[in-house]
């Protein structure tokens, strides 16, 4: 067995090297002089700012509101748009521009002239609606599935003509690829060339047969929500001809000039039933070794067997290269050669989803539905909520390659179906992003806004899947606030290199080694089938939860990875401590070498098993004695309880069914703060470290936690409202601790710098409560903005949701709302004055003796006036933003008509139709009780 270094090993060090010492600058964020509060958190830039998905109804834009939305969109905070035409608005056809003619790049041309002046970017779908797919999409170059049917030949007779049958077959294209002959003794022989034109064969042949017939069929499958001039058929992404000629009429339509765009994105696949393409069976023989048509009997076997799921795996396989190489890697050099990037959400295929995440420059992952958190206060409707939790590790795949690929950014398509139609709340949104961020995320995408003109009335032009943010939304104008939390916390997230102690092996081949079906679909909607069964998960979740770190790898992947000084490093300049390889049936004997190699160079390796099969069809037998082999050249010894070690060249290769054991005998540090109910991430840059901590918990964290990458000092930055401060740190038994004070449903960034820092102001702890003064009123309530009608001004001695006034139009309004009064204050000392807004339905802007203190758009629904007060008498001013809800309600009882959409039209979160008259009033305004904590 190969133990010696590869020719590539000084490549990766010295790419690795290279690409830890670019990621900063490429990302435009340097760091200031040090020493005052401004230059403590990293520069903002376009690509730190939150994005979003620009739905364009009917492609039905101009000139005029594309300015005015643009400047719209700059001032709320956003930092780029993603350009996604979809279908339109009734009544407003004349207005429609077909998909790449002239008229419509024109329209684009201004957009991006637009964006420039606004220091904002934008991205292209490559298409409209999605998948990819058009009216340029020939029969030939479409979707295409394997079709098989069985004849029998007796008595040299075909017992029917030879032809596509089944009701769902009608009106399809598609060819016959190959006629195979499967005598009762004796091996398959293809006949092909007797076919006859009217389905008979001439072929004498004495023997009886039975026969099957490959069909390459069409799958029918029309682009979704497609824009006028984007209407057609999806494309064959597994054939390289057909996903050029898709890319050529681009670059026709460009007339080879591409606008000036950041990049081109590719919504997840869903191609449904895609499976097969021309000349399929000449590369799966070049990829696996074997003619597979000669094994067909098997494959499609009823009675799966140990043959049978071999076969299905190299099937599987086999697509999954067919995607790589034909679409994703052609695509990403097409969008090179043009000098633009690609973004790609790689779930939802037939693939491997880290080697298709890792061949684009933004691998995108999605968050859809809404998790459960048990913050206090936190509205969570049964009703109102899909029955889908988004997963965090799902999440990790696009993340994980990205950091192994050295790209710096990884986006997502945040809050698809966060909740229902004109309900979901930014104290509602934020826990979802955490957790995105969490999970690796470091530049999202709303999805979405939608271009509605300013001409047209409330609610405006909306998409049929919430979250629909545009300007006509009531929560706009407090859109800024949450847009700079999502600025400040990428700004860090974005920052540096990504840190963690563990790649996490996915063996992929056990999923590809499913006894049921064919094609093997791997999406965010059936991970209960492949991702939450497998150790693969439960043990990536579970040490993730102890406090450690943790990347996934694929067999690829695994080529790009070196060790350096007892670590590892990867070419994208990632770094890990150790490698852990999961309990799993199938391991290809090269993968198994290769984790040797890497611990014969001095990386370390964690088996829970010994691996104990191979997967594929292919000379199995002889390549599982390969594998069988490599495994018994490693001598084990007992080393600790449940672990042995093998020492191997320069490192180790562990075995023990818990790698925590394993981990701690290898010195491998978790992170002690999880035990608090933290989460964490981790970023370094040079010598500093960055923690980004999140409060998911009902508890209120306060006190001192531990942290692994220590300094001379500790800086804390609170991401909600961009406070900035010198943390209290100590030793203890030596560890070092930070100081932190982070309620549930917040966040807290903790920066530990090498060297001493005396000019930063120290952070303002709240030690010791001195008082609390109840904001009693009475209250002023106005209403600035929104509808159906503005209520009246109003009067209150105690604090009520407007909702609650008595007056019918108040409980039918959206808008904006003011909520005014004063209280006193004896003398002024340098104290914390932490103002408790209480009940918010939704969000609220606040002023504290005239001069804006901020936005509170999170539970729990606190903001730091300490700079805002004087002795004597304090006015306040609370401007409350609610939902759109109460209006749609008011107008759905009163038979407006403002759902009127081609398509799929408007439809609620379980895609019946949008009917809002029977629903509750939501309660809007502030409901206190407000009152004024005071810490010394």
């Amino acid at each position: 067995m190969k133990k010696t270094a590869t020719s590539d090993t000084f490549t990766h060090l010295l790419v690795g090297f290279l690409l830890i010492l670019t990621v900063m600058p490429a990302l435009g964020q340097v760091i200031a002089k040090k020493g005052t509060e401004s230059d403590l958190w990293p520069a903002q830039t376009q690509t730190s700012k939150p994005w979003s998905r620009w739905w364009w109804m009917g492609n039905a834009v101009d000139r005029g509101n594309i300015s005015y939305l643009m400047k719209a969109y700059a001032e709320a905070g956003l930092g780029g748009l993603e350009v996604a035409p979809i279908y339109g608005a009734k009544g407003f056809e004349e207005h429609f521009i077909e998909y790449l003619s002239p008229e419509w790049l024109d329209m684009l041309h201004h957009t991006i002239s637009e964006a420039t002046s606004h220091q904002m970017g934008i991205d292209l779908t490559q298409g409209t609606g999605w998948p990819f797919g058009g009216p340029w999409v020939s029969p030939e170059m479409a979707a295409q599935r394997m079709h098989l049917q069985e004849y029998t030949w007796e008595n040299s007779r075909l017992d029917r003509p030879i032809g596509l049958e089944g009701r769902r077959m009608e009106g399809l294209a598609y060819e016959i690829e190959h006629v195979m002959a499967f005598p009762e003794e004796g091996g398959p022989v293809e006949i092909t060339h007797t076919l006859q034109a009217d389905g008979s064969l001439r072929w004498n042949e004495p023997n009886n047969h039975s026969l099957w017939v490959i069909f390459r069929v069409q799958t029918g499958q029309q682009v979704k929500r497609a824009a006028p001039g984007g209407q057609g058929f999806t494309l064959d992404h597994f054939s390289k001809t057909s996903v050029k000629a898709y890319l050529d009429h681009f670059g026709k339509a460009f007339a080879e000039k591409t606008p000036l765009i950041r990049a081109f994105y590719n919504d997840s696949f869903e191609v449904y039933g895609a499976d097969f393409t021309a000349g399929f069976f000449d590369y799966f023989e070049r990829k696996r070794g074997y003619d597979l048509k000669r094994h067909l009997p098997e494959l499609l076997s009823k009675n799966p067997s140990d043959r049978s799921i071999r076969l299905k795996s190299d099937y599987r396989e086999t697509i999954s290269d067919m995607l790589l190489e034909n679409f994703t890697q052609q695509w990403t050099e097409w969008a090179h050669d043009r000098g633009k990037k690609t973004k790609n959400q790689a779930h939802g295929s037939p693939g491997n989803l880290l080697d298709l995440y890792a061949s684009v420059d933004i691998p995108e992952g999605e968050t859809f539905g809404s998790s459960f958190f048990p913050i206090p206060g936190l509205r969570r409707d049964s009703a109102d909520v899909r029955n889908v939790d988004p997963d965090p590790i799902m999440l990790k795949f696009a993340s994980s390659a990205a950091h192994l690929s050295g790209n710096p950014l990884v986006s997502s398509e945040t809050f698809t179906w966060l909740g229902e139609h004109f309900k979901s709340s930014f104290s509602q949104a934020k826990p979802e992003l955490e957790q995105a961020f969490l999970a690796g995320i470091n530049h999202m995408f709303y999805h979405g806004v939608t271009y509605s003109p300013k001409e047209v009335d409330f609610p405006g032009w909306l998409f049929y899947a919430s979250l629909n943010l545009t300007t006509h939304n009531s929560l706009w104008a407090h859109f800024r606030g949450f847009n700079d939390f999502v600025t400040r916390s990428q700004s860090v997230l974005q920052y540096g290199t990504p840190s963690q102690e563990i790649l996490m092996y996915w063996p992929i081949y056990d999923v590809w080694a499913d006894p049921q079906g064919l094609s093997k679909m791997i999406t965010v909607h059936n991970i209960d089938e492949w991702l939450h069964p497998t150790a693969f998960y439960k043990e990536s979740k579970s040490l993730m939860e102890k406090g450690y770190s943790v990347d996934f790898v694929s067999d690829a992947l695994l080529q790009t990875v070196s060790p350096l000084e007892g670590r590892l490093i990867s070419n994208g300049g990632s770094m890990a401590d150790v490698i852990c390889v999961p309990k799993l049936a199938h391991m290809q004997p090269e993968t198994l070498n290769r984790l040797v190699e890497l611990a014969s160079l001095g990386g370390r390796v964690i088996f829970q098993e010994k691996p104990s099969d191979v997967p594929g069809f292919y000379r199995y037998e002889e390549r599982k004695a390969d594998l069988e082999e490599s495994w018994a050249m490693l001598n084990f010894r007992h080393d600790a309880p449940g672990v042995v070690v093998a020492k191997v060249g320069e490192g180790l290769i562990l075995q023990s069914s818990d790698f925590q054991a394993a981990l701690d005998l290898l010195g491998v540090q978790r992170e002690l703060l999880s035990d608090t109910g933290l989460k964490f991430i981790k970023r370094i840059a040079d010598q500093e470290a960055y923690y980004y901590l999140v409060n998911h918990s009902a508890n209120n964290i306060d006190g001192w936690i531990p942290l692994n990458h220590r300094g001379a000092e500790a800086i804390l930055l609170d991401p909600q409202h961009g406070h900035s401060g010198k943390a209290a740190t100590r030793l203890v038994d030596d560890q070092w601790q930070v100081r932190v004070q982070i309620a549930p449903g917040e966040s807290m960034i903790v920066k530990t710098v090498p060297d001493k820092i005396p000019d930063v102001k120290r952070w303002r702890y709240r030690d010791e409560q001195v008082a609390s003064v109840p904001v009693s009123g009475p209250w002023m309530v106005s209403f600035v903005s929104g509808g159906p009608t503005l209520p009246d001004n109003q009067k209150i001695d105690s604090l009520l949701p407007w909702t609650e006034f008595g007056d019918e139009r108040n409980r039918q309004f959206s808008g904006l709302g003011v909520y005014e009064t004063s209280f006193n204050l004896g003398d002024i000392s340098e104290q914390v004055y932490r103002l408790h807004l209480g009940s918010l339905f939704e969000g609220a802007k606040v002023w504290v003796n005239g001069v804006e203190v901020g936005y509170v758009y999170g539970l729990p629904f606190t903001i730091d006036i300490s700079h805002y007060v004087k002795s004597g008498t304090n006015s306040l001013k609370i401007e409350v933003a609610n939902l759109m809800a109460n209006r749609i309600r008011y107008m759905d009882q009163q038979g407006q008509s403002w759902r009127n959409y081609h398509e799929i039209n408007f439809v609620n979160i379980d895609y019946k139709p949008f009917d809002a008259s029977n629903w509750q009033v939501m309660p809007s305004g502030l409901g206190g009780p407000v009152h004024l904590e005071i810490f010394r």
